[in-house]
């Protein structure tokens, strides 16, 4: 078994000499925000799902680096398009994309990253071609359908806990499943453990991103890489925000729909008194112990896995770190 650490540096290495590739494609307007977006960093925590799940079925998950390389394409091309939506002018700690090159090259660099990674998982092996790209286009508008849900319900009063994590199981889990069972596919893995990894990576996917969620307005700044309250700012229908709805006594559920609808406002004393009624109401704590919940099913989805128990420890590891990441 191969260490998250060694595949995360390996592909790392491969991975910068790809993007001063992109940097150096012409026409450099169109190829250097993509490069820009790429070399900031991030976690590469799809890539190296990819390649760590080929790894427990393959002495030789370095052959699927495309495939790896696909993947962190499309989610960064997410980023991009999320950013210019979501009007975020921060991600990783620099300038969103659209902020530094503009909105138009934001959009055409995204588009043009999202058939970049279509183009690299078509290098695959002809035999398995159909499944992978199937079960990846499959993906991509999903993450879309997710996004129109989320833009979706910063129109609506009413928000369910159940509308909301569907929400994020199509915007953000749905591509780190994806990652796990490409990786499983290509490497010849049986239909059962293909099908568990892909529900491991669902049910942790969901619970990543209501982690992500709690850091967005608990975390900090130096260490989140982005603005801290900027999802209380836009008015985004959390697990956080519904809950405190949902658990909150009538004066918190008043000040909150107060503090949605006022149009002009000090951003820090709405994200410090939304903040507060997050954690007087209980719905911190329910998010913390939703996120819980998640990781619990995953594990006991990945303990299903037809594969030597020592071979599941670093994903054990990589579900635990999910629960006290602070990035």
């Amino acid at each position: 078994m191969i260490s998250f650490q060694l595949l995360l540096d390996s592909f790392e290495k491969k991975f910068q000499v790809e993007i001063q590739n992109i940097q150096t494609t012409s026409p450099v307007k169109l190829y250097e925000p993509i490069a820009y977006s790429l070399e900031v960093g991030g976690k590469r925590i799809r890539p190296v799902l990819l390649l760590h799940a080929a790894s427990l079925f393959t002495k030789y998950p370095e052959t699927f680096f495309p495939a790896a390389v696909a993947i962190e394409l499309f989610h960064n091309f997410t980023l991009l398009h999320d950013d210019i939506m979501d009007h975020a002018d921060i991600r990783r700690g620099v300038s969103a994309v659209h902020l530094k090159y503009g909105e138009n090259s934001a959009i055409l660099s995204g588009d043009a990253m999202s058939i970049m990674s279509f183009r690299l998982l078509s290098q695959c092996e002809p035999i398995k071609l159909h499944s992978i790209l199937t079960l990846f286009s499959t993906t991509a508008i999903e993450v879309c359908e997710g996004q129109q849900y989320d833009m979706e319900f910063e129109e609506k009063d009413q928000v369910t806990i159940a509308e909301y994590i569907e929400m994020i199981r199509l915007k953000t889990a749905v591509l780190i499943a994806c990652s796990l069972k490409t990786g499983a596919l290509l490497a010849g893995a049986d239909e059962e453990n293909c099908r568990l990894l892909y529900e491991f990576g669902l049910l942790i996917g969901i619970a990543f991103q209501l982690q992500d969620d709690w850091l967005d307005v608990y975390g900090d700044k130096c260490t989140f890489g982005k603005k801290i309250g900027g999802d209380i700012c836009e008015n985004k229908k959390t697990c956080l925000l519904i809950s405190a709805m949902e658990m909150g006594n009538e004066k918190a559920r008043s000040s909150i729909l107060e503090w949605t609808r006022k149009s002009d406002f000090d951003e820090k004393e709405k994200i410090e008194a939304v903040r507060a009624i997050f954690t007087e109401s209980g719905a911190s704590t329910a998010t913390k112990a939703l996120m819980k919940n998640y990781h619990d099913q995953a594990i006991d989805k990945l303990n299903q896995l037809t594969i030597a128990d020592s071979d599941k420890t670093e994903l054990r590891k990589f579900a635990s770190q999910l629960l006290s990441r602070v990035k």
